[in-house]
């Protein structure tokens, strides 16, 4: 069923993905449509939780298949379907800048035409999912380096916090 939908040149097939090493977050995502890639997306942050990179990825990915033209379908698939459903969570919570960003593009999207549709499927990792997988690994072979190593560690935090309390 993935591949059928996946071949489809009006279905944008987005598979995203998020992990955490040594307190810097890699955020993949890819973007397929009519089977063949369109987009690969790698971001890296510092002290940003597993949910917050997973709604970036999703956030970036829904604004590259939002402005290719003749995309009427867009599926979104994560392992962490939790984090998607903060996107429709009308309660305050930390990640609303994030909501808000997807809520404009998938507004826009909407509006070019109303039989626009997006649908959201979880894929847990341990599925092994066609395009899953690749994107699980990528996520986990990037070992970026901090540009101030010194400051990613928990001494160093500790005194930064120390210092500003003396200075309060």
């Amino acid at each position: 069923m993935t591949l059928q939908i996946s071949s489809s040149p009006s279905t944008a097939f987005i598979i995203t993905d998020a992990s955490i090493k040594d307190d810097i977050t890699t955020s993949i995502s890819h973007i397929h449509s009519a089977n063949q890639p369109l987009i690969k997306m790698v971001h890296h942050a510092a002290f940003v939780t597993s949910t917050e990179a997973e709604l970036f990825a999703i956030r970036c990915s829904i604004n590259q298949a939002c402005i290719k033209e003749n995309m009427s379908k867009i599926i979104v698939v994560t392992d962490s379907i939790h984090a998607a459903k903060k996107i429709f969570d009308s309660k305050s919570h930390p990640f609303q800048s994030h909501t808000v960003a997807i809520f404009n593009e998938l507004r826009n999207f909407f509006i070019k035409d109303r039989k626009n549709s997006i649908e959201f499927w979880e894929c847990p990792s341990h599925l092994k999912g066609r395009f899953h997988k690749d994107v699980d690994k990528d996520s986990k072979s990037f070992n970026p380096t901090p540009s101030y190593p010194c400051k990613t560690s928990w001494d160093y935090c500790k005194k930064s916090d120390s210092d500003d309390i003396i200075k309060q």
